[in-house]
């Protein structure tokens, strides 16, 4: 069960995706679900995903859950954060990104 404002899913940048996954799968056993020729998620105790978009040696992106996205990111303003990308939709769901006031990036999506 998804909860508000726990880890839920860790994005990673992809660089070749079948190399990636070819790596991760040999080493550790992992299983992916390909979304494109670009996202491969996997399920590993914590959710996440290689995204061969992002840029390599990009940090990993850290995304907690919100059952009230709107909600979510108005607390994340009041509680000093600075919204770097504003609530956009995804293939499965809606999310947006923040800076907390130690510089690091994180992002909170929701279903809906």
């Amino acid at each position: 069960m998804r909860e508000d404002g726990k880890l839920d899913y860790l994005e990673m940048p992809g660089g070749e995706v079948p190399a990636t996954k070819q790596f991760y799968g040999a080493a550790f056993g992992w299983t992916f679900t390909d979304y494109g020729p670009e996202y491969a998620a996997f399920e590993q105790g914590l959710d996440g995903g290689f995204d061969a978009s992002a840029p390599s040696g990009q940090a990993p992106l850290p995304v907690l859950y919100a059952s009230d996205l709107e909600a979510m990111a108005a607390k994340v303003e009041a509680a000093g954060g600075t919204i770097i990308r504003a609530i956009f939709a995804f293939p499965g769901g809606r999310r947006f990104h923040f800076r907390d006031p130690a510089g690091n990036e994180l992002a909170v999506w929701s279903e809906g």
